[in-house]
């Protein structure tokens, strides 16, 4: 099998492929799907869900991208406003 094969063949991941890459339930991966977070589409009969690998991937970036964008904001002085921070004050060096 040639390497652009062997790349066709492991575009798509089944829901619970993509649960062992998140180490999370698959029910957790449904539930991202269901939520339109996590794009996949329905093959096949009675419809199993696949995952493309660079959706996946785009996922994770994009939660790594959310985690640093919280993590400035709460070190930020924006975070001591309730109205911002989720209605709690978090003062510096709280978490």
């Amino acid at each position: 099998m040639t390497a652009d094969r062997q790349d066709d063949v492991t575009r798509f991941l089944t829901v619970a492929d993509t649960a062992e890459v998140l180490n999370v339930a698959p029910s957790d991966v449904v539930g991202l799907i269901d939520t339109g977070e996590l794009p996949a589409i329905r093959v096949g009969r009675p419809g199993s869900w696949r995952i493309e690998r660079v959706e996946l991937e785009a996922y994770i970036a994009a939660m790594y991208e959310e985690t640093r964008r919280r993590a400035l904001f709460e070190q930020s002085d924006l975070a001591a406003i309730p109205e911002l921070s989720g209605g709690r004050v978090i003062w510096p060096g709280e978490r």
